[in-house]
């Protein structure tokens, strides 16, 4: 059954406060965290352009598993444990194409497309090698609008149950016709995932922490939705008064006359949506974006991102696109600026958790999340069990 859409509660029924910081720091929460939080949960890959030719790939790293989907020569995009089968090396990394079969860079394995073991050097070495059960193992995959997930738990629903009501909103912007406007960027940034998260999930910052945003946008986040599978939306509308800096101005000035192929209503809005734990994807008028956020550790984290637009040769769409990555690189510069500093005040034992205002109502349906799956993040100290 799909999610429905409900609002974001206005303000908590009661003063609600942070997460203790040990939650951002211990290394026992990374273990937690993966078998709660990531295992039982959708990951985005790529796109489906990344995957046009036969043996082209990508992988992605969640917590301690790799994971490769791969396009075969009959079309079928299908995922893989990225884990050779005769010794562990991990095969592929990142993105390409393995032409006509995935090869492992240790001893020479070799698999079909599909999977299957194909082959290895001095094959008469190996007695009674049963190669049907020497197979790639598969990971549970399903594609939507135009993404490629992946799942290590076969009990979750699909995704069109977790993103429900929202995915109707998709339709005008056309997601799997779109094309890349950059290569896909991996970034280490010195935090936790949960801190680099909380501030996606957040508009509060907004005013101090991004001015060329607060400039351009109205301060208000309207039409706050939410399920109760941890997807949510929001949105804001590019303000009537032009920004006193040049980038924001032709970019208010230009952005509705490039996107004539939406309805009135989406011209000028951004739209933001997130599918927890670690997932936000960006909407504009002229392109859209994903952020993901994966753990590396305490302290850690690695940001995956990129950038997607539909086919268009217009000079005035493609100074829009230029305006406005130079208006994000600077937001996501501004956001790894903001949230070392939070985890720089979490190691300081002078910390305790704040109370957060009714605009943080995101953040809180994160937290929430995370203490109903790991009921020992509600405690203000880590268990001595722990130690």
């Amino acid at each position: 059954m799909n999610a429905t859409l409900r609002p974001v509660e206005a303000a908590p029924p009661t003063l609600r406060h942070a997460l203790p910081a040990w939650v951002y720091n211990h290394p026992e929460m990374s273990r937690l965290e993966y078998e709660r939080l990531f295992r039982p949960s959708w990951q985005l890959v790529c796109h489906v352009s990344a995957l046009e030719n036969p043996g082209d790939y990508s992988a992605i790293e969640i917590g301690r598993e790799s994971i490769l989907v791969v396009k075969s020569t009959q079309g079928q995009i299908q995922a893989f444990h990225n884990v050779c089968r005769h010794r562990g090396a991990r095969i592929l990394n990142g993105q390409g194409n393995c032409p006509g079969a995935i090869t492992c860079p240790y001893h020479g394995w070799s698999y079909k497309l599909t999977g299957e073991l194909l082959g290895m050097p001095n094959r008469e070495t190996f007695p009674s090698l049963e190669r049907a059960s020497l197979g790639l193992k598969p990971v549970r995959m399903e594609v939507f609008s135009g993404f490629v997930f992946v799942c290590l738990d076969g009990e979750l629903p699909a995704l069109a149950d977790f993103w429900g009501d929202i995915a109707g909103e998709f339709v005008a912007h056309h997601f799997e016709r779109m094309r890349p406007l950059a290569p896909m960027y991996v970034e280490h940034w010195a935090c936790d995932w949960k801190v680099a998260m909380d501030n996606y999930l957040e508009s509060y910052h907004v005013p101090v922490g991004h001015p060329g945003l607060f400039r351009m946008l109205t301060p208000d986040f309207d039409d706050q939705s939410c399920t109760d599978r941890g997807v949510a939306r929001g949105a804001s509308w590019l303000r009537e008064r032009p920004s006193p800096k040049w980038t924001e101005r032709m970019y208010q000035k230009m952005v509705g006359a490039v996107s004539g192929h939406l309805p009135e209503a989406d011209r000028r809005r951004w739209s933001f949506y997130s599918m927890l734990p670690n997932l936000g994807i960006d909407v504009f008028p002229d392109q859209m974006d994903f952020f993901q956020v994966l753990p590396r550790g305490p302290g850690q984290c690695t940001i995956r991102g990129q950038v997607f637009g539909l086919p268009d040769t217009r000079r005035e769409m493609r100074i829009v696109r230029y305006l406005n990555a130079r208006i994000n690189r600077q937001v996501q510069r501004e956001d790894e600026f903001l949230c070392t500093r939070v985890q720089e005040g979490l190691a300081s034992p002078s910390y305790e958790p704040g109370p957060l205002s009714s605009i943080e109502g995101w953040m809180l349906q994160f937290h929430d999340l995370l203490r109903a799956r790991i009921p020992e993040a509600r405690l203000p100290s880590a268990p001595a069990r722990f130690a």
